[in-house]
C-alpha cells in the first residue's frame, strides 16, 4: 500500500488558500473573516487532540473503552443537532435518543454481518459518520418543522379545532420536516461516483487499495448513510413535533 505522508511545507502551501479565502471575504465585506480564522484555530486543535485521543483508544484495544468513545461522539453531535433546533422548547434528549438508535442499529448490523468488526479503528470512524451524518439530517428536519409550524399555523389551529388530534394536525408537517432531513442524503446517494468520490473511496484508493474494492466498501458506506439518516429524522422529528403543543393539545411556541 501507498503511504501517505503530509509534511508542513504542504500544510503550509495549503493554508495559502485559506489566506485566499480570507482575503476575498475583506474585498467583498462578507464578514465571514473572522468566522474563517475561529474556524481554523478549532480544526487544528481539535484535530490534534483527537488525533492523541484515538492513538492511545487503538493501542489500549478495550471494547468499553470504545463503546465510551462511542457514547462521546453522539453526545456532541446531540448537543450540535440540539443548538440547531429554533424551538426553545426542544430537549436534548430527543436528538440524543434518535443519534442513539439510528446509529446503534445501523452499526450493529454492520458488526453482526462482519462488515466491520468490533475494534476501535474500525467502530469508532464509522460511529463518527453516522453520527455526524445523522446530525446533519436532525438539524434540517429541526429547522424545516419549525418554518413550516410557522407557515401553516392557522391551519393546524384550524384542525385542531374541527377537532383533530395533535398528530393529525402535524402530520404533513411532520411528512415534509422527514424529507428535508433524508433529501441531502439521498441526492448525495445520486450523484455518488459521477459528480463525487466521497471520503471512504476517496481514503482507501489513497492507501493503495484496489478501486474496485474501494467501491464495495463505498456502497457499503452509503446504504448505511442512508439507513442512519432515515431513522435519525424519523425518530427525532416524532420526538420534537410535541414541544409545539402544550399540555391542552394547543398549538404554543416561540
Amino acid at each position: 500500500m501507498t503511504n501517505v505522508y503530509v509534511d508542513n511545507l504542504s500544510l503550509s502551501l495549503v493554508f495559502g488558500l485559506v489566506l485566499l479565502a480570507m482575503a476575498i471575504s475583506q474585498k467583498e465585506k462578507l464578514g465571514i473573516s473572522k468566522d474563517i480564522v475561529m474556524a481554523v484555530i478549532r480544526t487544528v486543535i481539535q484535530l490534534i487532540f483527537v488525533g492523541y485521543v484515538l492513538k492511545y483508544v487503538f493501542q489500549a484495544s478495550n471494547i468499553l473503552l470504545s463503546l465510551l468513545m462511542v457514547l462521546v461522539i453522539l453526545f456532541n453531535a446531540s448537543l450540535q443537532a440540539n443548538k440547531r433546533n429554533p424551538n426553545k422548547a426542544g430537549k436534548l434528549w430527543q436528538p440524543f435518543l434518535a443519534l442513539l438508535i439510528s446509529t446503534g442499529v445501523t452499526l450493529s448490523i454492520l458488526i453482526l454481518s462482519g462488515a466491520i468488526k468490533m475494534i476501535p479503528s474500525q467502530v469508532i470512524p464509522i460511529s463518527g459518520m453516522l453520527a455526524s451524518n445523522a446530525m446533519t439530517a436532525i438539524g434540517l428536519s429541526y429547522r424545516s418543522m419549525y418554518r413550516l409550524f410557522n407557515d401553516t399555523r392557522q391551519q393546524v389551529l384550524e384542525k385542531l379545532t374541527l377537532g383533530a388530534t395533535v398528530k393529525l394536525a402535524s402530520q404533513e408537517i411532520l411528512r415534509e420536516s422527514i424529507k428535508t432531513g433524508i433529501q441531502p442524503t439521498i441526492d448525495s446517494a445520486k450523484t455518488v461516483g459521477l459528480v463525487s468520490l466521497p471520503g471512504m473511496m476517496s481514503g482507501l484508493i489513497f492507501a493503495g487499495v484496489d478501486p474496485v474494492h474501494a467501491i464495495r466498501y463505498q456502497i457499503m458506506v452509503m446504504f448505511m448513510l442512508l439507513s442512519a439518516t432515515s431513522l435519525a429524522s424519523v425518530i427525532a422529528s416524532y420526538a420534537a413535533y410535541k414541544t409545539y403543543f402544550n399540555e391542552r393539545s394547543q398549538l404554543d411556541f416561540e
